[in-house]
């Protein structure tokens, strides 16, 4: 199994604890005999990198030096990403599994991709623009929520990490519950929880063909 994962932090650069929790992950697949890709952000650290247990790295950094907001940083930033992966695609002889998309930023890259290649996508949720700016409902975090919601949509497959995230997503979201598999880091079964997830889009991909 391949798999890419978009995070918009990793190693070394930490903002918060999701850039921990995605090297976690994929030295964890990486030792379950899947390949792991990551895409990522850093504005100086570019290029390839091989790290340990076979993962990859494919860094990127943003075209365009100057934002109003992270709004228009994310959303210039996503055609590099959209680049790297689709290199990534090519060189692997068009054998990518599947894209585990981390929060928001990256998922107008991953819809792109999905469509124009017909590689079907995850979206782990990390937290909700409701939850980050609670009662904002300016354009700004409209726009936010309207790419969430784009995720939402379009993933086969909703990663979260609690019981109340997974309500939350229902809850404000209308996604169908069967769409939403409960991963918990602290699980002792967690990355066989992801690993499923993964195997049944898999399956149900094939299926589809």
């Amino acid at each position: 199994m391949r798999v890419i994962i978009f995070s918009w932090e990793f190693p070394p650069r930490v903002v918060g604890k999701l850039a921990d929790y995605v090297k976690e992950l994929s030295l964890q697949l990486a030792r379950n005999n899947v390949k792991p890709y990551v895409v990522t952000y850093h504005d100086y650290l570019t290029g390839e990198f091989d790290e340990e247990y076979g993962v990859k790295t494919y860094r990127v950094t943003n075209p365009v030096k100057t934002h109003v907001s992270v709004l228009t940083w994310v959303l210039t930033l996503n055609q590099e990403v959209e680049r790297a992966a689709a290199n990534i695609y090519y060189k692997s002889g068009k054998q990518v599994d599947l894209i585990d998309a981390h929060d928001w930023h990256f998922i107008p890259a991953a819809v792109t991709l999905k469509k124009a290649l017909g590689i079907p996508f995850v979206y782990s949720i990390e937290s909700l623009e409701d939850h980050r700016s609670h009662g904002a409902n300016s354009p700004f975090n409209m726009a936010i929520k309207s790419i969430e919601w784009l995720g939402m949509y379009e993933a086969s497959r909703i990663l979260v990490k609690s019981k109340w995230m997974a309500n939350e997503a229902v809850r404000i979201y209308k996604v169908p519950e069967s769409k939403i598999k409960i991963a918990k880091p602290e699980a002792k079964l967690w990355i066989e929880t992801i690993l499923e997830t993964y195997g049944s889009l898999m399956e149900e991909t094939a299926h589809n063909a």
